[in-house]
């Protein structure tokens, strides 16, 4: 049975929200929730759309972290991502003409073999 909490301030509320994400391990709910709860006040959000918010940022982070730290421990010999590569340093490599899709706005597609 749950018992009903009236009247917590603001601060009592944000340390219950922090010592409850800790116990439940939810580090980005931890970290960014007033950000998420000054936002969803803004855009007058109802609670189901304030926590589906948090709730889909924080899976966002797990699946971030978790793909981190599978290529880490795959010990692969160095990091190898299109974000990172230096197009500079090998001339022989195309750099890529558009980060979005081709129909995005004002992207074209070329054909670079052609």
């Amino acid at each position: 049975m749950t018992t009903k909490r009236r009247g917590m301030t603001e601060e009592a509320a944000d340390a219950a929200i922090d010592q409850a994400c800790r116990m439940l391990r939810m580090p980005t709910i931890r970290n960014s929730f007033t950000e998420y709860a000054d936002r969803a006040g803004r855009e007058q959000m109802s609670y189901r759309g304030f926590l589906a918010e948090l709730l889909l940022a924080e899976c966002d982070d797990r699946a971030r972290r978790r793909s981190e730290r599978r290529i880490k421990a795959a010990k692969f010999p160095r990091e190898k991502s299109l974000r990172t590569f230096d197009f500079e340093a090998n001339p022989t490599s195309i750099p890529p003409l558009c980060t979005r899709s081709p129909s995005a706005n004002g992207c074209k597609r070329v054909n670079r073999y052609a």
